[in-house]
């Protein structure tokens, strides 16, 4: 078993990541755990960030939204101080696993995750979230879109930890639609997060149609009134960013059918205002 950390400062998390190698990162835990009691993942040393005062920060800077890497995804779920584009994220934290689960696991554990379904990650693509991490050698800011890089795959160093990310104020509403073998707690077959905003832009964050989570850009800015007439065109130029394959969750031809399907449902509201709740 992996010898046990428990800093209690970035300072003290810093000067582990020194004099140690080999460390994995604790805060929720829903994955990483079962992958050691698996053996599908090993380690020397599991460090517990979650008594890190700043890793539990949950509220709006200058920069905007900030979420501690210790925030789980019930404290998003229940925040009523959440501003109208950043209610997307409840929208996505609610189709996470169960209330059991959600309790436990994180926002930026599923982002490090690096599934490419992870529920929480298309709604951070749309938002332009940016990472911000620290390590020995320094700190940096890495824009969400930059981060993954395969399937369970980051740019992140072995040493470097994720203390928070940010969201910008970015006016406007977004949607996300998930298309599940089961209800309940099941992973996503096809995951679509859209945004429309105040200003006529428009982007879409798709998951599980490839190695990756993408944020699709270059759609344009559009009017209510003139998004019927462009619905077409935005379909085709999400459908062109994707990549699924056939596995045991689904066919890639189920995915792309259902990818299409959301995308035109995502316009559709976004054109007549609506609210749109659908995750079969």
């Amino acid at each position: 078993m992996p010898e046990f950390l428990q800093p209690t400062s970035r300072k003290q998390a810093m000067e582990f990541l020194r004099e140690k190698q080999d460390v994995r990162f604790l805060a929720g835990g829903t994955d990483l755990i079962i992958m050691l009691r698996a053996r599908a993942v090993d380690c020397q040393y599991l460090m517990d960030v979650k008594r890190i005062p700043e890793l539990n920060a949950f509220e709006y800077t200058p920069e905007g939204l900030t979420v501690g890497a210790a925030v789980t995804c019930n404290q998003i779920l229940h925040a009523d101080f959440l501003r109208e584009e950043h209610k997307l994220l409840q929208e996505s934290a609610i189709t996470l696993a169960n209330d059991l689960l959600r309790n436990r696991a994180t926002l930026v554990g599923n982002i490090c995750n690096a599934s490419p379904g992870g529920d929480m990650l298309p709604a951070c693509l749309v938002l332009g979230a940016h990472l911000h991490t620290c390590s020995p050698a320094g700190e940096r800011v890495i824009p969400i879109s930059e981060f993954f890089t395969g399937v369970k795959k980051h740019v992140l160093a072995a040493d470097e930890m994720v203390v928070k990310i940010t969201l910008p104020n970015k006016p406007g509403r977004g949607v996300y639609l998930k298309k599940r073998r089961i209800r309940g707690h099941d992973l996503a077959q096809v995951g679509l997060a859209g945004f429309y905003g105040e200003d006529g832009g428009l982007s879409f964050g798709i998951a599980a149609v490839g190695p990756t989570p993408v944020l699709v850009e270059g759609l344009g800015s559009f009017t209510r009134e003139q998004l019927p007439a462009a619905k077409e065109e935005i379909i085709a130029k999400v459908m062109a960013q994707a990549k699924p394959i056939s596995d045991v969750r689904s066919s890639k031809e189920y995915r792309l059918a259902m990818l299409r399907y959301f995308t035109g449902l995502a316009v559709d509201a976004f054109a007549a205002g609506e609210k749109v709740e659908v995750r079969a």
